[in-house]
């Protein structure tokens, strides 16, 4: 377990539920949407090139609705451009996970395991952080952090 401060992101959301598969088809059209319109390009006051894929705004636990946020860590939410959203995360504990292998496969893997486990959570956000240097298609390693109490 570790602890991690506030932070912020700013990127592009979906609301969703994984209920019927629906999440990674709400996700998926979400990543496509990052790259097919550039959204990157449009984020201000960017602190790394670490893509996050926020999961917050439970409406229960992983059996309801979430939103999910792909973007950037920023150091201010001050410039929200239109159509994006901003999200500031209070600091919190965290259990982390390690996914390696292909891309989303490994991830998904990760987030079952996560649900079979039933940890003790606090439903305020997870998130995974995909570096570009280990985010390869057929071989990536992403790091996934799961807000507990």
């Amino acid at each position: 377990m570790i602890t991690i401060p506030s932070f912020k992101i700013i990127g592009i959301s979906v609301r969703t539920t994984n209920a019927n598969n629906q999440a990674q088809i709400d996700i998926n059209e979400l990543w496509n949407q990052w790259y097919n319109d550039n959204i990157a390009s449009r984020i201000p006051n960017t602190i790394s090139n670490d893509l996050y894929n926020m999961y917050t705004e439970y409406e229960t636990d992983e059996n309801g609705y979430y939103t999910t946020i792909l973007g950037y860590q920023v150091s201010t939410l001050a410039s929200i451009p239109k159509g994006l959203i901003g999200k500031e995360i209070p600091k919190n504990k965290y259990k982390e996970f390690i996914s390696t292998g292909k891309l989303p496969d490994c991830v998904v893997q990760t987030w079952e395991t996560i649900w079979n486990l039933k940890f003790d959570r606090n439903y305020g956000a997870d998130f995974d952080i995909y570096n570009p240097e280990t985010m390869h298609p057929e071989n990536a390693e992403v790091k996934t952090y799961l807000s507990i109490n």
